[in-house]
């Protein structure tokens, strides 16, 4: 194997990426050496480089890239899940200091991994796990979501949004999602109910639970979606928000005896806390791809590592119409 690999290193908020080569790290006790074929591309990863993400943190000079999908090149101490040649996929690092996925190798806690389905290719095994962990947090571990339950996604058709409204009908509810008039048909073919963001949300709930709302509302937005969201779940409904990081009036929550839960993904990579628990959600991940129950959507255009800026900037021009990833290995 080789001493030296290349990887795209940002030295500066806002700064360029710049292709350099870095010594291939070594797997320590409860690591695997991963070989980086996929890396998934996240909004999230741009705030990070323009140094706007107060919550994730991950000081520069560094490589970026929270999702990887490859195959194990070696394991540390104490690693027996498990060996060399294995595929994997999993969001390991790209923030508190971890080394990201831009890269061609990276040394990794193997609980954070989890086998690759069959069903998916490298690119597109990239492409789910920080936007699946979000969504099976929120929909899942915080809500529990039930079969025949209303359950209504907001930006369903946005990176979590669209896995979630998978979950939540694999699950067997009854799934109805927010989003832009053009992603209607999209919305539709997941198999949820699609909603015009634009319509008031006194309107939605009139004519799609008769006024009841809905027993389940995962917000994917914040902000105003969130406040709406309050209006919209139904009395003793549960609200989850992946955004719920702003100022907001809870009367219209507490006056349904509504409940409330904030999802934060990025906790296990920055605390050690709850890594295992990562793993095992990809777990479940894998097997929803291999009964065909979830089909992550790819934005169709390819980057390699030279081309990473680009990739960036379609998701900060929101050109983007599906997951973004970069090719280590094509």
């Amino acid at each position: 194997m080789a001493e030296n690999m290349r990887a795209a290193v940002v030295e500066e908020h806002d700064g360029p990426f710049r292709i350099k080569n870095l010594p291939v790290p070594v797997a320590r006790a409860g690591e695997v050496l991963v070989r980086i074929y996929a890396s998934g591309v996240n909004p999230l990863d741009t705030k990070i480089r323009a140094g706007r993400a107060d919550h994730a943190r991950h000081p520069l000079p560094a490589v970026l890239g929270i999702d990887l999908a490859g195959t194990v090149e070696a394991v540390g101490a104490g690693v027996s899940q498990f060996e060399a040649g294995d595929e994997v996929f999993g969001m390991t690092g790209g923030v508190g200091g971890h080394q990201g996925s831009l890269a061609e190798f990276a040394s990794v806690d193997a609980a954070l991994l989890a086998p690759k389905p069959a069903r998916l290719s490298m690119r597109e095994a990239a492409a789910v796990p920080l936007v699946f962990i979000t969504a099976w947090e929120g929909l899942v571990d915080r809500a529990d979501v039930q079969p025949g339950q209303t359950v209504l996604v907001q930006g369903g058709a946005g990176g979590v949004g669209h896995l979630a409204v998978q979950i939540a009908k694999a699950r067997g509810a009854e799934v109805y999602a927010t989003d832009i008039a053009e992603r209607a048909e999209f919305l539709a073919g997941l198999g949820a109910t699609p909603i015009d963001r634009d319509m008031p949300v006194e309107d939605y709930v009139a004519h799609h639970t008769g006024g009841k709302g809905f027993d389940l509302v995962y917000d994917t937005v914040g902000g105003p979606v969130l406040d709406a969201s309050f209006r919209a779940v139904a009395r003793f409904g549960h609200v989850v928000s992946s955004l719920g990081w702003g100022t907001h009036a809870l009367a219209p929550l507490s006056f349904r005896a509504g409940t409330y839960s904030g999802v934060f993904t990025l906790l296990p990579l920055l605390t050690g806390e709850g890594r295992a628990h990562h793993g095992e959600i990809l777990r479940e991940a894998a097997q929803l791809v291999e009964a065909g129950l979830l089909v992550p959507q790819l934005d169709e255009r390819r980057y390699t590592l030279a081309e990473v800026a680009d990739a960036h900037a379609a998701i900060e021009e929101r050109t983007a119409r599906g997951k973004l990833t970069i090719d280590l290995i094509a």
